[in-house]
């Protein structure tokens, strides 16, 4: 006997946020149940009587309702009134659809939609749109409404036909090898489940309290509006019991024919946003659905949880990506056609650089060292050890299984061991996936989880995190453990025994110029951190262009206090080193261990970020004769990764005495894009007042030959207005194009596809101007850009005037307040740490105002005991922190601490 409550379908009530009551209406369709089911729908297309040229059939998922796509509805009738329909659906028993007092399973809610798009008579493209266990119920619809009669298209009446899918957090299998997550197994266990999704609402606020930030007081109260009582909630319980944990259960058989049908859908066009804090669906699904789905755009909303359409710009990704396959026209009746093709400018060489490399290690003396290691211990390989090492590692690895294309994320320290396993992999044709621990825990954690790589090569730390932190990939060691060890730490094999085992194996053959070469992550330092794909010609290419900019000969050798530069020293055929020191923490590099890396191998060329600088320049007394005499060697100064002062540059020629000294310009995902030198910075400074060589901001000289350097003007807001040009004096978005910049991002389709806009092209989100001798010069990021009522203004030109006073150490300009209208407040941190925070005293006031000229509104200045820098450079200023926090402090609230 059936005991649960039923209930007629209702229109929402009044007063939901962001709900447009003419969207609701109700609709019966006759052939459910054999009685007839009323669902509450939301429409768009209420009352227009011509068809729409898309249909967008939105289907939530547990706990939800068609509240969920309110967004969606609202950007779409802006974007595209006259032309996409959004259907959003509450599905029957939930939101304000017919309670019908059964159960529904996944087959029944299937064939429910089937019913309802019948009765809706939709016609034309469809794009299914859905989230959670709405996943599985929209793509069983999509498979029986595939596009030129797919083999399981039904005789529906209908003419609606598949055109697209996109999935938000959802799932259709259960990944072998990991348990179902624990949130599903907990609720589903008994008691629980009633008391958590029937007697309680507890399963729904859980939901709601996943979100970062939290919810509006008025979304949390739409999201329980029609869950408020408990007759109205049986739903949910059943939503949950019907996901198949096991062969066995009544669903089982349904999702896997949904899972196993995803085949079918090679042609369709599809797109997966997912939100990767989801404590349900987390990355594990995502990577499922990417191997089912392999052709899909794919885009993670960094800090999204499991309602990503509440915690990330879901509804704009959706109509950026429509409209990139022309879905939104009524010529979309071929929608796999993508509106522009993204062929990335590429070199003419046709090899890759291992190959290139390798064959260019035969013509330096096999003698000769390759790579140098100073701590812990004092070690180094020639190049002919180096080339047998990587063919046998590389040999070995195939053996084992390591695949070409596998990703294999390296985790090891720079020098000898990282060398080997980074060229092993490019010799396979693996792909490399490079992480920086100076992103710190959840830096790493969430670009590994990103990246997903199938392989992790590390040392026993990397290694002890990735097992205590779940990180994915088969562990290989770098030597031999013990027993014990490998047991502990999950380790595979290790590289010893790899290369051992390559001795007797074939030898791979070489990658083509094509294949991926690595997924590098940037660091985080001017927004969460992404992962940036390389191609292995355009690695070549950027090998190529800092060897023919800096004029580097085999007679060369370099001290790396960057970690990936010394990647690059032996690909150029030259001796490289690391000092000792952390490369994570640049400030840890001392005058003492650079100079002992330079005697060590008699450098000529030293790179060394401006924190490593900084530190090196002002321990210079403690330098022995030997160590000056020494550096007085170096032909080549190198420093980047942040704005470089020319004053700090100064005070390192004298520990570098005979040193060209230079500032590349560029970024992970192209460098070098321009370059200067000292003396040019020198002959800007003799050649104009203090004000004036700050005018622009940071110069970073002409661009590098090979790379085209164009400006997107900015509009009043800020916002770039979409064309090219080089004018001098005209600050916009810096734009580049060059053989050597990225190949793309990963992961990251919606931000891929706006920073190659025009195809082929890079936007930096750089800010910056040309002058009228040719020269680029940085006036910070984009979303840094100050929009007073007087016009826009660039935060660095600004700063750099402020730090020119004596007792200033570092600046920040921000603007606070509306965009359109804001105010300039300078943050400085004084040389002497002052003992309080706030305001700063008139005095220093005046002379920040003066500085900075009348050009510039200063309507306050604070005063902090440190600014907060990112922790790869210790150098770029989070400028977004700080605007945040001189807003709450000049509105009065409690100042703390940045």
């Amino acid at each position: 006997m059936n005991t649960r409550p039923t209930a007629p379908a209702s229109l929402p009530p009044a007063g939901i946020i962001g709900l447009d009551p003419a969207w609701s209406r109700l609709v019966h369709v006759p052939a459910i149940d054999a009685v007839g089911r009323t669902w509450h729908i939301l429409d768009s297309w209420m009352g227009r009587e011509h068809s729409p040229a898309l249909t967008l059939l939105c289907v939530h998922g547990n706990p939800s309702w068609s509240f969920l796509w309110r967004k969606l509805l609202a950007r779409m009738a802006d974007s595209h009134q006259n032309q996409v329909r959004v259907i959003a659906v509450d599905q029957l028993d939930m939101g304000f659809s017919e309670r019908t007092g059964l159960k529904r399973p996944l087959a029944t809610r299937i064939d429910d939609l089937c019913q309802l798009t019948d009765a809706l008579d939709i016609r034309g493209p469809v794009v299914t749109v859905a989230h959670d266990w709405g996943g599985p119920i929209s793509l069983g619809w999509a498979l029986r409404h595939l596009p030129h009669g797919g083999a399981n298209t039904p005789t529906h009446t209908d003419s609606a036909q598949l055109a697209g899918v996109v999935l938000t957090n959802t799932a259709v299998h259960q990944p072998p090898g990991s348990p179902a997550p624990a949130v599903i197994r907990l609720t589903r266990s008994w008691p629980f489940l009633r008391n958590a999704t029937v007697n309680s609402r507890a399963f729904i606020q859980g939901a709601i309290e996943m979100s970062r930030p939290k919810l509006s007081p008025g979304v949390r109260a739409a999201f329980h509006a029609p869950y408020r009582k408990r007759s109205q909630r049986f739903a949910i319980a059943d939503f949950v019991a019907d996901i198949p944990l096991d062969a066995h259960h009544e669903s089982a058989a349904a999702l896997d024919a949904v899972a196993n049908g995803l085949t079918q859908l090679e042609h369709v066009p599809a797109l997966l946003l997912w939100g990767p804090r989801d404590k349900v669906f987390s990355d594990l699904y995502l990577h499922d659905l990417e191997q089912r789905l392999p052709h899909a755009d794919v885009h993670r909303f960094p800090g999204a949880a499991h309602f990503v359409a509440e915690d990330a710009d879901v509804a704009g990704a959706i109509i950026v990506w429509l409209e990139q396959y022309r879905l939104t026209t009524d010529e979309s009746n071929s929608p796999a056609s993508p509106l522009t093709e993204q062929a990335p400018a590429r070199a003419e060489e046709t090899t890759t650089m291992v190959r290139r490399a390798l064959a260019d290690f035969s013509d330096v003396s096999k003698t000769k060292e390759a790579v140098v290691e100073i701590a812990p211990e004092n070690r180094s390989i020639t190049f002919g050890e180096l080339t047998e090492c990587v063919e046998h590692l590389a040999a070995g690895m195939q053996a084992f299984g390591i695949r070409a294309g596998e990703r294999v994320a390296v985790m090891i320290t720079p020098g000898i061991d990282l060398c080997l396993a980074v060229y092993a992999c490019w010799r396979l044709g693996a792909t490399l996936v490079l992480v920086d621990s100076g992103l710190g825990r959840s830096g790493m954690q969430g670009a590994l989880h990103s990246a997903n790589p199938a392989w992790l090569i590390g040392i026993d730390k990397a290694l002890l995190a990735a097992r205590l932190l779940r990180w994915p990939g088969k562990r290989i060691a770098v030597g031999k453990r013990s027993a014990f060890m490998n047991r502990s730490l999950g380790i595979v094999t290790d590289m010893e025994t790899l290369g051992e085992q390559g001795h007797v194996a074939p030898t791979p053959s070489f990658p083509a110029p094509e294949a991926v070469a690595a997924v590098a992550f940037t660091s985080g330092s001017t927004g969460p951190s992404k992962g940036i794909i390389y191609r292995h010609h355009q690695i070549q290419a950027q090998r190529d262009a800092l060897m023919s900019l800096y004029r580097i000969t085999e007679n060369d050798r370099l001290v790396a206090a960057f970690a990936p530069f010394a990647l690059y020293g032996p690909t150029m055929g030259i001796t490289s080193i690391v000092p000792d020191m952390d490369v994570t923490a640049p400030a840890t590099l001392t005058a003492r261990s650079l100079a002992n890396a330079v005697e060590r191998v008699n450098a000529s060329l030293v790179f060394a970020s401006p924190a490593a600088l900084t530190n090196v320049a002002a321990g210079k007394s403690t330098m022995s004769d030997n160590q000056l005499a020494a550096c007085s060697g170096v032909r080549l100064l190198l420093s980047a990764g942040a704005p470089v002062r020319a004053s700090l540059l100064t005070q390192a020629t004298s520990i570098f005495p005979a040193a060209e000294v230079h500032t590349p310009y560029g970024m992970t995902e192209a460098l070098p894009v321009a370059d200067i030198a000292l003396s040019d910075l020198q002959q800007i400074d003799t050649e104009t007042s203090v004000t004036d060589s700050h005018a622009k901001g940071v110069c970073v000289g002409h661009p590098v030959a090979g790379v085209n350097v164009q400006i997107d003007p900015l509009d009043s807001l800020g916002d770039p207005t979409g064309s090219l040009r080089s004018d001098p004096d005209l600050l916009g978005e810096i734009v580049i194009q060059a053989a050597h910049a990225r190949d793309s991002h990963d992961r990251l389709w919606l931000t891929d596809y706006r920073a190659s806009q025009p195809a082929g092209w890079h936007r930096t989100g750089d800010i910056g101007q040309l002058d009228d001798c040719g020269r680029l010069w940085v006036g910070g990021r984009l979303g840094h850009v100050i929009t007073t009522p007087r016009g826009i203004l660039a935060p660095v030109a600004s700063e750099q005037r402020i730090e020119t006073l004596q007792d200033v150490n570092m600046a920040a300009v921000v603007g606070v307040g509306p965009s359109g209208t804001q105010v300039v407040v300078a943050v400085v941190q004084l040389q002497v740490t002052p003992t309080a925070t706030g305001g700063a005293s008139m005095e220093l006031t005046d002379r920040v105002r003066q500085v900075v000229g009348n050009d510039v509104d200063i309507a306050a200045v604070l005063v902090v005991k440190k600014l907060p820098v990112d922790r790869r450079h210790n150098s770029k200023i989070d400028r977004a922190a700080i605007a945040i926090w001189a807003s709450r402090t000049l509105a009065g609230d409690s100042v703390a601490s940045l």
